[in-house]
C-alpha cells in the first residue's frame, strides 16, 4: 500500500517555513490505519520486545496497537507536567524550538527491551530524548518505529547505531 496518498503537506504549520506532515487522512482510512500498524509490529516481530514507549501524541496512537499486537505493555513518553506520579524528565532542542518529555521512573528497567514508537522523524532530537529517558531508567531501546522519516534532516545521525524502521521515507 501506498501510504504516501495518505499523508498531506501543511505548509507555514506549526511555523513559516515548515512543511508539516499530516497523518490524519491515514488515520481516517481503516484500511491504511490497519496496514500501518500490523506492517510496524510485524518489522520488529524478529525482536525480543517487553514494552513498547510511545512518544506523546501520535506515537500513543501506533504504540498502543503495536503493544497490543505483540503482546506487551505500554509506556506513554509525555510532555511535561502530564503524568502523575514521580518523572524522569530530559529537554532537547527541535528544528523549530526546544521541548522537554518526561516518563515515570518505574515504567521499565533493567529486564526491558524497548520499542520507541512514534509518527515522525525529522531531526531526531525527540526520539533521542526518549531513547535516553527509557535508558537512563535502565531499559534497553532495541530498536524504533516510524510512520514518516524526513530523511533530508539526518535525524537517523542522532540515534547512533540503534535499528530504525519507517514506513515511509522523504
Amino acid at each position: 500500500m501506498d501510504l504516501t496518498k495518505f499523508i498531506r503537506d501543511v505548509a507555514d504549520f506549526p511555523k513559516p517555513g515548515i512543511v508539516f506532515k499530516d497523518i490524519t487522512p491515514l488515520l481516517l482510512d481503516a484500511k491504511a490505519l490497519r496496514f500501518s500498524i500490523t506492517k510496524m509490529a510485524n518489522e520488529v516481530a524478529d525482536l525480543d520486545v517487553t514494552k513498547v514507549a510511545g512518544i506523546e501524541s501520535r506515537g500513543f496512537i501506533f504504540g498502543t496497537a503495536i503493544a497490543r499486537e505483540l503482546g506487551v505493555g505500554f509506556i506513554p513518553i509525555r510532555k511535561p507536567g502530564k503524568l502523575p506520579w514521580r518523572t524522569s524528565r530530559i529537554e532537547y532542542d527541535l528544528e523549530y524550538g526546544s521541548d522537554a518529555v518526561e516518563i515515570h521512573e518505574d515504567a521499565c528497567g533493567a529486564d526491558d527491551q524497548v520499542l520507541i514508537v512514534d509518527d515522525l522523524l525529522a531531526t531526531g532530537g525527540t526520539l533521542e530524548a526518549s531513547i535516553s529517558l527509557v535508558e537512563g531508567l535502565g531499559a534497553n531501546v532495541i530498536a524504533c518505529s516510524l510512520v514518516i522519516e524526513l530523511a533530508f534532516l539526518k535525524g537517523r545521525d542522532r540515534l547512533g547505531n540503534k535499528r530504525v524502521e519507517t514506513l515511509v521515507r522523504y
